[in-house]
């Protein structure tokens, strides 16, 4: 116990300095490791540990490797309490209470309540806002890769939705345009991210200039028309509580309880925040199909 201590020791005090994760890179989270997978991941151990896996396990893709550094990182974790030092991350994440196969559950949870969210609220649309609306295509489309994709994903199309209804409408060239160069931009990030190398430096910055010219754009639109348009309230408090919430997303600490940590702290809080955007999206799409009719009535 006395040299495992001394190399935890000498590791905290040199993690600062190393790239990666702390928890998956001490060596005494290496050895539980090596030793758990010798012990229980061949011939006949393997045999016993997949006759005694819940099927829900197997079928999420859990394998006995998995299942030692899940173990292993609990290990490591009493270890660090133990002596006196912070909770460290394994393999870019924080150390949570896995529940049935969820690794994240409240995140898990909270992310399929934004889902749900986003699907009741696009059955109101589509009850409540025709197809011939001009903005209608936009809007469903946003709709669909609310919380389904990655963040970069919906704040693109958030930004596409904008220029859509601040230009595109009145030059669709200009729109398709814009549109084609986002997806290059997005094709050209996650490339990188993913062919690469993970780079959370570069994502961070990444998403905060996108989320930057997000909220700039539809804040200034609404500022613009906050008067002839009284519905454009509702989208600049969803701007404002969007880029107040995303601060959760910078801050990084250890999961309350082993289940709550920021990110599901921010999926659980944007939940209103997709109702109201949506409230926002059904004013504007029926307020434009009203002025459409009305300029075809002039004509």
């Amino acid at each position: 116990m006395a040299g495992r201590t001394a190399r935890l020791v000498l590791l905290a005090g040199a993690a600062a300095l190393a790239s990666g994760s702390q928890g998956d890179r001490e060596p005494v989270y290496r050895d539980c490791v090596h030793r758990c997978e010798e012990r229980n991941c061949s011939g006949g151990a393997l045999r016993h540990f997949r006759s005694r896996q819940p099927i829900y396990m197997s079928l999420a893709g859990w394998t006995c490797q998995d299942d030692c550094k899940y173990e292993c990182m609990w290990v490591t974790v009493g270890l660090y309490l133990k002596e006196g030092h912070k909770v460290p991350q394994f393999h870019g994440k924080w150390p949570f209470s896995r529940f049935l196969f969820f690794q994240e559950p409240a995140s898990a949870m909270a992310s399929f309540l934004n889902g749900l969210a986003s699907l009741v609220m696009l059955c109101r649309y589509h009850t409540s806002v025709p197809a011939s609306s001009p903005m209608y295509p936009t809007c469903v489309a946003f709709a669909w890769k609310m919380d389904y994709f990655c963040a970069s994903t919906v704040i693109l199309h958030s930004i596409y939705l904008c220029c859509v209804r601040t230009v595109g409408l009145q030059h669709p060239a200009v729109a398709s345009a814009f549109r084609a160069l986002l997806l290059l931009m997005l094709t050209a990030h996650v490339s990188y991210l993913s062919l690469v190398r993970f780079d959370y430096g570069y994502n961070l910055a990444a998403n905060v200039a996108i989320g930057l010219v997000n909220v700039v754009w539809w804040l200034a639109w609404c500022l613009r028309n906050r008067r002839r348009l009284p519905h454009v309230r509702k989208c600049m408090v969803v701007v404002l509580l969007l880029q107040g919430l995303s601060l959760l997303e910078l801050l990084d600490f250890p999961p309350f309880f082993w289940v709550l940590d920021a990110h599901a702290i921010w999926h659980i809080s944007t939940i209103p925040v997709h109702v109201l955007f949506f409230s926002f999206l059904e004013d504007d799409s029926l307020y434009l199909l009203k002025e459409s009719e009305a300029k075809f009535k002039l004509d």
